[in-house]
């Protein structure tokens, strides 16, 4: 690929959870190994599940599993604006990594997102400065007319920095072909110049049944279908959007759509299996702790709203939450605080982490994140917990159980461990174990001899597998991301877009975006 001019590309979709994260994902790969130096981006992301980078700079989580697809190391560049929901009307904002300050949807909208763009077309820019191609992911739909004025992470910083857009849409829902004309249809006449086509995404079936309706997609809109991705199981990168909190009916039928979750686990070395119940508290951040816990042969992992689906769990995990306090009074309502109460007293095993750890002491002092004041925790750990306004990013590493571990750190509460045996940065009290290191399960020889010794207060003849990479199994699954687009998708036509931009002379597809004159003349 020509150095001359960064290549680029925008990867929107028709809805939320089409696939972009995926696709963008599986291009990084594929141009990756084709030698082509690639870097992800997204301007602006919202999503509970973040990570830190080596500077310290917190991004979305999808971000750095793509810069993970791309070999290069993430970076804030990467994804400039993270908004943290703290309730469905308001979140932190994160800029350049580092939060500012909270706002609500209408004073986003209202004014500060769009002040924004300069930043992200600036990121975007140096990015492609320093890369021959960038990936750009887009949010939601470009068609959200109500937010097209304000927009920086469509069709706006499409039109700013001269992408060619590609839109995925997801076949399994239904109304695809609808979708992709409604989407081209609803956006401006300067917006569409930009949409050079379109992939389908989870497809089942024979794809000749599929190409009469790209023919006449085609013949509708003058626009190129790039691909067709077979529907595929255990595909995924890290959850990228999500508020945590459960649906209607539980988190019974919750899917787990991490980057392991949904591959195919041998069976247990051991006798026993390992059943692990996650609390599924609200706002749920970095629930991709446990990823690493489902990747080992013969761990069961399963998300639990109810006090009697811990009874039979061999180890109990309270996860990280945007909103330690809210949580706390969710696990009081539903009994599941008498029951992690009983577990502890039972010595059957219970692992907080980071807000979850939080909970688990004595008592939390929140002025900054719930203003809640002093409020009593569960007082499982000997812990104090004190909120700070100024947030800890850290990428620290240490040893426990007496294995090397990495993890990272997000979070305003401080603690300050008065008692119980070290674990990582938090202590560890019979079976109840606290710690705000995320990510600390990926490491391979940590995670053994943490689950032998779940297992043995547990009192189940379950045995890690002695050779499972977590880091490993993240690879393949990113590089069957890169064999789909290598093997479904239009590689040519692909990088000729990335390389070259929008075809020139595509027809505007009437109405055009209200309020707009509609075609050009």
């Amino acid at each position: 690929m020509s150095r001359r001019k960064a290549g680029g590309l925008l990867v929107a979709g028709t809805t939320s959870d089409a696939g972009k994260s995926v696709v963008t994902a599986g291009i990084c790969r594929w141009l990756v190994r084709q030698g082509v130096k690639v870097a992800p981006f997204k301007g602006q992301n919202m999503s509970l599940n973040s990570f830190v980078t080596r500077e310290g700079a917190e991004i979305g989580r999808a971000q750095a599993m793509q810069a993970q697809a791309a070999r290069v190391e993430p970076s804030a560049l990467m994804n400039p604006v993270l908004l943290k929901p703290g309730s469905d009307r308001s979140s932190q904002v994160v800029l350049m990594g580092k939060p500012v300050g909270e706002l609500s949807a209408r004073g986003y909208h209202g004014g500060r997102q769009e002040a924004l763009l300069s930043t992200v077309v600036e990121c975007l820019e140096e990015l492609r400065g320093t890369y021959e191609a960038v990936i750009c992911e887009g949010a939601g739909s470009p068609a959200e007319i109500n937010l097209r004025r304000t927009d920086i992470v469509n069709m706006g910083i499409a039109r700013a920095a001269r992408l060619p857009v590609l839109v995925v849409g997801d076949i399994d829902r239904g109304g695809v072909f609808a979708s992709f004309f409604g989407t081209t249809a609803l956006l401006s006449a300067e917006d569409q110049a930009l949409v050079a086509g379109y992939l389908v995404n989870k497809f089942r079936g024979d794809v000749s049944l599929l190409e009469p309706g790209l023919e006449m997609l085609h013949g509708l809109t003058g626009r190129h279908t790039y691909g067709v991705l077979p529907f595929a199981h255990g595909l995924g990168i890290d959850e990228e959007d999500g508020m945590g909190v459960p649906p209607a009916g539980g988190w019974g039928s919750v899917s787990l759509r991490g980057a392991v979750r949904e591959s195919v686990v041998a069976p247990p070395v051991g006798e026993d299996v390992l059943r692990v119940a996650v609390c599924a508290v609200p706002l749920m951040s970095n629930f991709t702790d446990v990823d690493a816990l489902a990747a080992e042969p013969g761990v069961v992992v399963r998300f639990v709203d109810r006090a009697e689906e811990l009874v039979d769990a061999d180890l109990a995990v309270v996860p990280g939450t945007r909103g330690t306090v809210r949580a706390l009074e969710w696990l009081r309502e539903r009994g599941l605080a008498d029951a992690l109460k009983r577990r502890a007293a039972e010595g059957r095993p219970v692992l907080g982490i980071c807000g979850g750890f939080q909970l688990l002491g004595e008592h939390i002092d929140d002025e900054v994140e719930s203003r809640a004041g002093h409020v009593p925790g569960l007082g499982l750990l000997p812990v104090r917990i004190r909120f700070a306004v100024e947030k800890t990013l850290a990428r620290p590493v240490g040893e426990a159980l007496g294995e090397a571990v990495e993890g990272y750190e997000i979070h305003h509460g401080v603690a300050e461990v008065l008692g119980g045996r070290a674990f990582l940065d938090g202590c560890r009290v019979g079976s109840v174990w606290g710690t705000h290191w995320h990510g600390s399960l990926e490491s391979d020889g940590f995670r053994r001899a943490f689950l032998r010794e779940v297992a043995a207060a547990a009192g189940r003849r379950f045995v890690p597998a002695p050779d499972t990479s977590f880091g490993a199994l993240r690879e393949e699954q990113l590089d069957r991301l890169g064999d789909l687009i290598e093997e479904h998708a239009d590689t040519d036509a692909l990088l000729r877009l990335i390389e070259s931009g929008a075809p020139s002379g595509l027809p505007f597809i009437p109405p055009g975006a209200p309020g707009t004159l509609g075609a050009p003349v």
